[in-house]
């Protein structure tokens, strides 16, 4: 009877906590790394913005099959090994990416990274939930909000180095030992439990997932990061091409999207515990919403940019609170759930930057943001599905 008094411990948790909250920051450090890095790449192999856009689809492709994986490792040997395994992939494909070697290897390293990048996400959004169950209060924004600090962090370090691929590669390398030191750490700091033990007495047949509650949530993560991938890839392209703002004024949209994704994740547990999950998830939908028409609806430069953080209030939200949402769908088998969510993510991430393109095309750019905006209104009505469910004694 031991074992659990030591797990649950204050001391345990706070270790576990702070493991976790460093394996989002060195996910989003290193990400950042790696999509700003992709112009000096893309000079130094002489490749086009096809292959780059193949590149990125090998990744999304990869990374999906590692959130699979993780499932794998997490129902052997828990999460935890999941987490570390993911982190030492990255750790060990980011060098590739960064030095010199052929084509093939470079592309080879990308599919590595993204597999890298797929255990992470699905295993540590299953540490996540783990932790916020120890906890007892909602903390699972918290951990986004590292995610999206780090990733600012990442992003301004490739400014300062940035140049040539040379130089980008100090960027990539940081990124590296940054994975390697957190995945050594996790060792002892990531919780150590294999849900599959420990089922909860409400809990559905073991061979049977909540296969509705994964749709649903999934479904709300795919609508964030239909938003996500559109603003990323596309924000600054509609405030120079479309709007005809300075270079300087062009990248702002996406600068206040991401500054509104981190107030909220900063603040969305705190706002979680007063108002609740559901309260929350309608709110900043709502806000999500109007931030997308007001980007297509009214053409100013103004109106873009004030949209954009609309967009990054409800997204900086949702994802967090999907996952733990989804976490709490079956309990005794919340990894297995988190990494069928997490699925969501990627199919989410290439539809935003493909559709809104191809939409581009016959509509205009600024009103292919209806199609984020369309796919975020069902999450209005899927809202009240984040209450938690009760407690039973």
């Amino acid at each position: 009877m031991s074992a659990p008094t030591i797990i649950n411990s204050p001391v345990s948790i706070r270790r576990s906590r702070v493991a976790v909250s460093a394996s989002y920051a060195a996910q989003g450090f290193g990400y950042a790394v790696v999509v700003t890095s992709l112009p000096n790449l893309k000079t130094r192999y002489g490749i086009d913005d096809t292959v780059v856009s193949l590149i990125v689809l090998l990744v999304c492709l990869s990374a999906a099959g590692g959130s699979l994986l993780a499932d794998r490792l997490a129902l052997r040997w828990g999460s935890r090994v999941a987490l570390v395994v993911g982190l030492l992939l990255e750790a060990v494909a980011l060098p590739l990416i960064a030095s010199p070697v052929g084509l093939p290897a470079f592309i080879a390293a990308f599919a590595i990274y993204g597999a890298g990048l797929g255990i992470v996400d699905a295993a540590g959004a299953m540490q996540g939930v783990l932790v916020q169950q120890r906890v007892g209060v909602s903390v699972m924004a918290g951990f986004f909000a590292w995610y999206t600090g780090a990733a600012i962090v990442g992003a301004l370090l490739m400014s300062a180095v940035a140049g040539t691929a040379a130089n980008a590669s100090i960027a990539l390398v940081a990124g590296a030992v940054v994975a390697l030191a957190i995945a050594i750490a996790g060792v002892r700091g990531f919780d150590p439990r294999l849900t599959k033990l420990t089922p909860a007495p409400d809990a559905a047949p073991h061979g049977k997932l909540p296969g509705r509650g994964i749709a649903l949530f999934g479904t709300v993560v795919l609508a964030a990061f239909v938003v996500d991938s559109a603003v990323s890839t596309w924000s600054t392209v509609y405030l120079h091409d479309v709007l005809l703002t300075g270079a300087a004024i062009a990248p702002l949209g996406y600068a206040a999207y991401q500054a509104a994704i981190l107030v909220t994740r900063i603040g969305a547990d705190l706002l979680v515990r007063r108002f609740g999950r559901v309260v929350l998830a309608a709110c900043t939908t709502a806000l999500a919403i109007l931030g997308c028409l007001l980007v297509a609806m009214v053409p100013a430069t103004w109106a873009a940019v004030a949209g954009f953080a609309l967009a990054g209030f409800g997204v900086g939200a949702l994802v967090p609170l999907a996952f733990s949402a989804a976490g709490d769908l079956h309990e005794a088998r919340s990894d297995e759930v988190i990494a069928r969510v997490n699925l969501f993510n990627y199919a989410g991430a290439v539809l935003g930057a493909v559709l809104v393109g191809l939409l581009a095309d016959t509509t205009g750019l600024a009103q292919a943001f209806l199609l984020p905006m369309a796919l975020l209104v069902p999450v209005l009505f899927l809202a009240r599905r984040f209450a938690p469910r009760p407690q039973r004694t």
